[in-house]
């Protein structure tokens, strides 16, 4: 019962900073649940078990919605899938030893990257909205997505999403839609690897997975309530400090690096944090401005749904004739 509380408490954390920041559940329950002494392989097992059903959710919400793009989930999530598949088949193989400074190692990185996109970036524009995304770019992208993720415990939305938005060829909320739709396909690949790789193991994560999906439903309103109130740049700089600082202990202590290197190192990491959160606590109160181009889809966006609209054409009919009488009467 304290280990099911345990995990609870895992999803709670990991959907906080998920619904705020649209990612890093992944990343975020793998580096709690490895803190709380569970082995690497199965950590990442259990994330992607429970995140087969929290994805197959999230996909029928953004298809109800009309934010995915089918061609991209094909192009990126299959090769993603086969990437998941072959990243919780290397994990599963590594000794317990060998796998924990491996996914320490991507979920450092990953964390980095957070740290620094939500503390520095800035949320790209469209740039070319006409231009849709090849399969010679998504499907590598898909690939090395999928491996990390599985093989580290998340990294799929730090990798796709944010890859996604800085090339502006495709709307936000059509880019989160459709990584969110092919994620279901890594889930249930990463899954099915992990079956074979850890075979009764796998039996053991249902209490971790139980745990996680208890807790991810319960904060999954506060979550929708966290992201109106707290700046994502803040929260993401405050996640990404913590799975880095987490993570480069694990290394730290793998390597034998002990005294006042890692002191220096662990210093050097604070100190870095702590200038990233002040620049992300100014950054978030000053004012924010709404690209050009987003108004301009948004505007694009708002015109097709009252084009499609009941009776949108006896509308459009009948409002030509007082604007040709306007143009003939400034044509006098």
């Amino acid at each position: 019962m304290r280990s099911l509380i345990l995990f609870a408490l895992v999803g709670v954390g990991a959907q906080l900073v998920d619904g705020a920041l649209g990612m890093a559940f992944g990343v975020t329950a793998s580096t709690l649940l490895v803190l709380s002494g569970v082995a690497a392989a199965q950590a990442s097992a259990a994330v992607h078990l429970a995140e087969v059903g929290t994805t197959f959710a999230s996909g029928l919400s953004h298809w109800r919605f009309k934010n995915i793009d089918w061609s991209i989930v094909a192009k990126l999530g299959v090769p993603g899938a086969i990437g998941a598949f072959l990243g919780a088949t290397v994990l599963s193989s590594l000794s317990t030893e060998d796998a924990a400074p491996l996914m320490a190692g991507i979920l450092l990185c990953i964390g980095a990257y957070v740290l620094v996109r939500f503390s520095l970036g800035r949320p790209p524009g469209l740039r070319n909205t006409h231009t849709s995304h090849t399969a010679k770019f998504l499907a590598p992208l898909g690939l090395f997505g999928g491996f990390i993720d599985a093989s580290g415990g998340g990294g799929w939305g730090p990798v796709t999403t944010s890859t996604l938005l800085s090339q502006g060829k495709t709307a936000p909320r059509t880019v989160i839609g459709s990584v969110s739709a092919s994620e279901f396909l890594v889930a249930v690949s990463a899954s099915l690897g992990f079956v074979i790789g850890l075979r009764e193991e796998f039996l053991n994560n249902l209490p971790i997975v139980a745990g996680l999906a208890i807790g991810g439903m319960i904060a999954a309103p506060l979550a929708a309530w966290l992201v109106t109130k707290v700046s994502p740049a803040l929260l993401g700089t405050a996640v990404g400090g913590v799975i880095v600082l987490s993570n480069s202990q694990k290394l730290l202590k793998y390597f034998g690096i002990t005294g006042g290197w890692s002191v220096a190192v662990y210093a050097t990491i604070v100190v870095v944090w702590l200038g990233l959160l002040a620049y992300a606590v100014r950054a978030s109160r000053a004012p924010q401005f709404v690209p050009e181009e987003l108004e301009a889809v948004e505007s694009e966006a708002e015109v097709e749904d009252l084009a499609s609209a009941p009776g949108a054409e006896a509308d459009a009919e009948a409002s030509v004739e007082p604007v040709e009488q306007v143009v003939g009467k400034t044509g006098r």
